[in-house]
């Protein structure tokens, strides 16, 4: 296993040159981020993104994330056409040597939380999710603007995505998930290039809407589809930590084989659905990193690790969760626990 981190591009406040300091720092986690959703991602951009990377001695064969158009995750018209461009953008990924690719089917909302600077103990900022201050919010009559919104929408558009959403049932939403991995999947084992899906974050229903990827039994069903080592998984310690029912160091160990990236961070659960996001320690959180560590040296695990989100310390501003200095300390904290069980 080895360290990654991401990264966003040229634009982004965190370098190249500050990331490659961090102690046995690896890979690069990126992608092309000013290309629209379910448009062709070119091989000429993904070169010249690899060879910015490797201009720094740094790895790039992880790509985080190439995004399932919402047409294909709602199972309209021309869903056909969409995942045509996503079979050849994954195909220029393929032999520009990268050998994970990353996705969610999370409809409409990314990672999702209420807060995003709430203040810890210690003075560092934090992002919070609590239920109490999403349940009774609708986007539809509310003028909200909350992480995970993607901006690239209009009102109109937004609001009649979040309409579609509420008439699709999580049976459908899988239906729609295994129409798209039945097309995509032969591309992939053909080209030697793995599918990491990322579970859905926060894990269960919000606004209304369904989401699918979530638990153990999310995953059994996910194997179902194609049971080939090119379905694959992203195993987020946060997201899946944040829902109690999950036993994480079981889950990898079940499902090891189909592990190509783990995203480590800690949360602390404070409700049955509500989290906020600590530093990497096990005792600051709800998730045991050490034992998670333990599971993944049991299956002599061969991906790619980064550590996730971040608090903002020291003064840092930033991309929310993605400042450099707890991410760093994140990453020396995982070297630390990796050298400690294979010792």
């Amino acid at each position: 296993m080895e360290l990654s981190f991401r990264w966003y591009g040229k634009d982004d406040p965190v370098t190249l040159q500050q990331i490659k300091q961090i102690p046995d720092m690896k890979h690069i986690v990126s992608a092309i981020y000013d290309v629209p959703v379910g448009e062709v991602w070119s091989s000429e951009r993904i070169a010249d993104l690899k060879s910015t990377v490797e201009a720094e001695g740094l790895k790039f064969e992880v790509v985080e994330s190439l995004p399932v158009h919402e047409n294909i995750k709602l199972g309209v018209s021309n869903r056909d056409d969409l995942i045509e461009n996503y079979k050849t953008s994954l195909i220029n990924l393929a032999n520009n040597g990268i050998k994970t690719i990353t996705y969610n089917f999370m409809p409409v909302f990314d990672w999702t939380r209420s807060q995003l600077d709430y203040e810890l103990e210690d003075g560092s900022n934090t992002l919070i999710y609590k239920h109490d201050q999403i349940k009774d919010i609708d986007p539809l009559t509310t003028d909200l603007n909350l992480p995970g919104w993607d901006e690239s929408y209009s009102r109109e558009e937004m609001n009649q995505l979040i309409l579609d959403y509420r008439e699709t049932s999580e049976e459908q939403l899988w239906e729609n998930l295994t129409y798209f991995l039945e097309r995509v999947l032969p591309v992939a084992i053909e080209h030697d290039v793995n599918l990491a899906i990322h579970p859905d974050d926060p894990p269960w229903p919000i606004f209304g809407i369904p989401r699918i990827i979530k638990n153990k039994e999310s995953y059994e069903r996910l194997l179902s589809i194609n049971n080939s080592k090119n379905n694959g998984i992203c195993f987020c310690t946060g997201s899946l930590g944040s829902l109690a029912e999950n036993d994480l160091p079981a889950m990898i160990k079940t499902f090891g084989n189909h592990i190509h990236f783990m995203h480590m961070r800690n949360v602390k659960r404070i409700g049955e659905y509500s989290f906020l996001e600590t530093g990497h320690l096990s005792k600051n959180g709800s998730v045991d990193m050490k034992a998670v560590v333990d599971a993944l040296v049991d299956i002599d695990f061969k991906g790619t690790i980064r550590p996730d989100h971040g608090r903002m310390i020291w003064g840092e501003t930033g991309k929310a969760g993605y400042g450099l200095y707890d991410r760093a300390l994140g990453a020396t904290y995982i070297n630390g626990l990796i050298e400690g069980v294979r010792k």
